[in-house]
């Protein structure tokens, strides 16, 4: 029996979690859904700046598409941060 406490003492004290680290930061869900949002209309942004460009686009495009790509991991943190909250 020693031995099931002993591991799981060990597990507690190795246990670290990242969301729980930002929530106790002051990170709300609200925060990362937001920072969401604000990845898409950026993203907007920079394509239509592409669009309006007379020389080669594809490095604005592609910026575009990058900060796109941070939407669904902001809404993913969101989401895990809102379980926190409860």
């Amino acid at each position: 029996m020693d031995t099931k406490r002993e591991v799981k003492k060990a597990a507690a004290a190795t246990d670290w979690n990242p969301v729980t680290m930002l929530h106790d930061w002051g990170l709300r869900s609200s925060h990362a859904y937001s920072a969401g949002f604000l990845s898409i209309g950026l993203s907007f942004v920079s394509w239509l700046v592409s669009r309006g460009r007379k020389e080669p686009r594809d490095q604005s495009d592609r910026w575009g598409l990058f900060v796109g790509e941070w939407a669904p991991t902001f809404f993913a943190l969101g989401i895990a941060l809102k379980h926190e909250e409860r």
